[in-house]
């Protein structure tokens, strides 16, 4: 799951959604992101990730520190659950004054920008050994499909594709009501065939601060966590594990649902929910 600029090969996706009230930035979504990465592109690559926020900086994007295994323990606290491959439900932020923000985070030099259409006349900025080639038509499909998106390209050296820790970060989402995780599917450069279904290994986990004491499971953190990190993450998750074929898309579940326990309301989706 990913769409990458180049040939590449993702496997062992996890993705974590949560929403929570937090002390400082107010009503936000969080978003955990990681698998496994073999770079088949004869040079540099990205992944692509577009997010339903109302604007970002490099300042949403968390650094995990010593606790690079953040979204292996959400998984170890899920596990047990039965595995779920099948039978689903198909079903105030200012905007940066710039356009495309970048810099440095983990492996990754990360473009970031409000309007995908913006990004590939900001690639001569990433350095020449982690610099892809960015198809505008990619780009003009993001904008048209995902209006009003934050769009951030991961770019990465070959050397470095198994190296990066999991990408955490925060935004205040277009949607309160609405976690989605981006988890659409093209690893040749070109926009994501949206006709038939895409093979999926994923770990899909949620979390909620309004959600009650015991809805969930207890997630054993690294103690040695940043303090800043942990206001970020839930007591609690819930989540399942997704494989085998399913339409091309992102994965969503509304925050009544979630709180419900009605996880078999995750959906696919192909665009904006709502």
């Amino acid at each position: 799951m990913c769409v990458s600029m180049g040939p590449a090969e993702f496997s062992g996706t996890t993705l974590y959604m949560g929403r929570l009230h937090h002390p400082e930035h107010g009503l936000v979504h969080v978003l955990g992101y990681q698998n496994t990465a073999v770079n088949r592109a004869d040079g540099p690559n990205a992944m692509l990730l577009h997010l339903p926020a109302r604007g970002m900086t490099q300042d949403n994007f968390l650094d995990v520190g010593r606790s690079s295994d953040v979204l292996e323990r959400m998984v170890e606290a899920v596990r047990p659950m039965p595995v779920a491959g099948r039978g689903m439900a198909w079903m105030g932020w200012e905007q940066p004054a710039y356009e495309v923000q970048v810099f440095e985070h983990d492996i990754y030099t990360v473009l970031l920008a409000s309007d995908p259409t913006a990004l590939p006349a900001a690639l001569h900025r990433v350095p020449a050994h982690k610099r892809p080639v960015l198809d505008p038509e990619l780009m003009r499909f993001y904008a048209e499909r995902y209006p009003g998106y934050a769009m951030a390209v991961c770019c990465f050296d070959n050397t470095e594709a198994a190296q990066a820790k999991p990408l955490l970060m925060w935004y205040p989402p277009i949607d309160p009501d609405v976690l989605t995780a981006p988890a659409l599917d093209a690893h040749t450069g070109r926009p994501p065939g949206m006709v038939g279904k895409v093979p999926v290994d994923h770990w899909v986990l949620f979390g909620s601060d309004e959600a009650p004491s015991g809805w969930g499971e207890p997630v054993d953190y690294n103690r040695r966590m940043r303090r800043r990190l942990r206001s970020f993450l839930p007591g609690e998750v819930r989540g399942e594990h997704f494989s085998g074929l399913l339409p091309n898309g992102d994965f969503a579940l509304t925050h009544a649902d979630l709180l419900a326990g009605g996880q078999g309301r995750v959906s696919r989706v192909a665009g904006p929910v709502g």
